[in-house]
């Protein structure tokens, strides 16, 4: 599922759109396959009569129902979560049917750490968990390139922190200053633009 851009403001870029690390998706592939699996040979290996003919059935059943709630389910899940990080904010959005979104503003943010297990350093990805002010906390889990995820977060931060505010800006006598900066982005070790979700 698509994130909906109509939730940005005019003035907000849109620095990483991640979802969780695909490895969330490979338990739900497999069930998916091993439900289709115990489906053909049920179908094949049962007698033609009656009995066989119920006997599939009921394995369908079964199968269809498990393949719906540890299969299908969870990759919508994974599928309609989003991690967003603008310029201004950090928007974690989730649900299949009913949707929940969070709003962290950068400025707010007090903390932001990261966490790998063994199996997520091997894959590249891990937790990332930022603190705000009023004991508000967001937890993205599986973050994908979760060092660099951190790194661009932190820059976020440090940028945001140097902007002048909207009411220093309608002080400011020479209306031709052009001392913004510019506002960090997503790279690899090498410098080019990278992390795309």
């Amino acid at each position: 599922m698509r994130f909906p851009d109509d939730v940005l403001t005019d003035s907000e870029d849109v620095v990483l759109h991640l979802r969780p690390h695909a490895r969330a998706a490979v338990l739900p592939g497999l069930v998916l396959l091993v439900t289709l699996a115990a489906m053909i040979v049920a179908w094949v290996m049962l007698p033609t009569d009656l009995g066989g003919r119920i006997g599939v059935w009921v394995v369908a059943v079964i199968c269809l129902g498990v393949a719906v709630r540890r299969g299908v389910w969870p990759l919508l899940v994974w599928r309609c979560t989003h991690y967003v990080i603008t310029d201004e904010r950090i928007l974690l959005q989730d649900g299949v049917l009913a949707r929940e979104r969070r709003d962290l503003p950068l400025a707010r943010v007090n903390d932001h750490a990261m966490t790998q297990s063994v199996l997520d350093r091997l894959l590249g990805c891990g937790t990332l968990t930022v603190d705000s002010i009023g004991d508000r906390v967001a937890v993205l889990a599986s973050v994908p390139h979760v060092h660099e995820v951190q790194t661009t977060l932190y820059e976020l931060i440090e940028h945001d922190r140097l902007r002048p505010a909207d009411d220093e800006l309608a002080d400011d006598d020479e209306p031709g200053d052009d001392d913004e900066v510019p506002v960090p982005r997503a790279r690899d070790r090498r410098g080019r633009r990278a992390l795309r979700g």
